[in-house]
């Protein structure tokens, strides 16, 4: 059986862990080596069964700890062309490493079929990515969008498991310690979405067959998880779904998550 787990997910580090008996990925390395190390093992993966690094963007809390990790590991990068010369002009990818660009056609890694859609953020070449698996399933990772797009609602649409971003409740963020510039950055289209944006989505991703959802990304001044699965619980009652009877949804913590098999 596959899995998936958030091994860190929050304003301070994030990395996905999607494993399978052919291979397993990892998206983004936002944490230390030894950290990520110490969750895998949780997982009762390692980290160099890892085959590739798929990056959603440059930012710290999504690659800080990747050029560590691809030193240790021999891991291939997998990132959008904008993104991947960032992170060589940065000094953030070791020069032996193998970096495959994927903008419009998917690739393969390990028997999993991987591919790319442009997410709103403030960075060029931002990505979300979807993962078609043996067994038939598809999952989707989905955080650091300011605003939800047609072409997003179409890659995540028909997915057996959605990590989907749920960053902030609004009254929250309006009324919190963030200085007005971040405030407005975070509610911007390039910034991040609401509980109630995610909540919103959910209910589409319900009506076209997802059961399974993990909301990630939650800020740790601006959000608590009490308050993002509130939201999404009646958001989807709304259409008279109950949880853990017609769907499974689950708030990643900043790290050491369970997993979710697939």
């Amino acid at each position: 059986m596959s899995k998936i787990c958030p091994l860190y997910s929050g304003s301070t580090g994030n990395s996905t862990y999607i494993g399978t008996k052919e291979g397993s990925v990892l998206v983004d390395v936002g944490a230390s080596f030894k950290g990520i190390c110490q969750n895998l093992n949780t997982v009762n993966a390692c980290a160099q069964d890892i085959l590739a690094v798929a990056i959603t963007h440059e930012h710290s809390d999504h690659i800080k700890g990747l050029k560590t990790f691809l030193n240790k590991t021999g891991a291939c990068v997998i990132a959008s062309q904008k993104t991947a010369q960032s992170l060589i002009e940065s000094g953030s990818i070791p020069p032996k490493t193998k970096i495959i660009t994927i903008d419009d056609k998917p690739v393969q890694i390990g028997g999993i079929e991987i591919s790319r859609f442009a997410t709103s953020h403030d960075c060029e070449g931002s990505s979300g990515y979807t993962f078609l698996l043996p067994e038939d399933k598809k999952v989707a990772i989905c955080t650091d969008l300011g605003i939800v797009t047609d072409c997003v609602r179409t890659a995540l649409s028909k997915s057996d498991v959605v990590l989907m971003e749920s960053n902030h409740d609004i009254e929250m963020l309006k009324n919190g310690p963030y200085p007005p510039f971040l405030k407005a950055r975070i509610l911007s289209e390039h910034g991040h979405i609401s509980n109630n944006v995610c909540a919103t989505e959910l209910k589409n991703l319900f009506k076209n067959g997802t059961k399974r959802f993990i909301l990630g990304h939650l800020s740790q001044h601006n959000n608590t998880p009490l308050l993002a699965k509130s939201c999404a619980t009646a958001a989807l009652m709304d259409l008279g779904a109950q949880i853990d009877k017609d769907y499974i949804l689950t708030v990643a913590k900043p790290q050491a998550n369970g997993v979710m098999v697939i």
